[in-house]
């Protein structure tokens, strides 16, 4: 899995890189053989800071935001949200 690490209005350091591929690469024993990139954005939001990941999937895109107090957080709930997502789509898939 290729991960793209996008952040806006701030230049994350090595330390926040590592870390977002780290927990980023965990999703791709989800997603069932397919061979899929993710795209990380970090933002500073008014209200915390952000994290939006994108992964392709055939037929659609799966995009899960979050807003938290910290990148890391915002991150580990991105993740998280988006294992539930691809989990559903693979039970949904394989119930037809």
């Amino acid at each position: 899995m290729e991960i793209k690490i996008k952040s806006l209005k701030f230049d994350a350091d090595k330390k926040l890189i590592e870390f977002v591929e780290k927990k980023v690469s965990r999703l791709e024993k989800f997603l069932a053989g397919a061979e899929a990139d993710a795209e990380v954005v970090l933002t500073l939001e008014k209200d915390g800071k952000g994290a939006k990941i994108k992964i392709p999937v055939p037929g659609s895109e799966m995009v899960i935001e979050r807003i938290a107090d910290t990148f890391e957080n915002a991150i580990t709930e991105c993740v998280d949200a988006m294992k539930e997502k691809l989990t559903r789509a693979k039970e949904k898939k394989y119930e037809m």
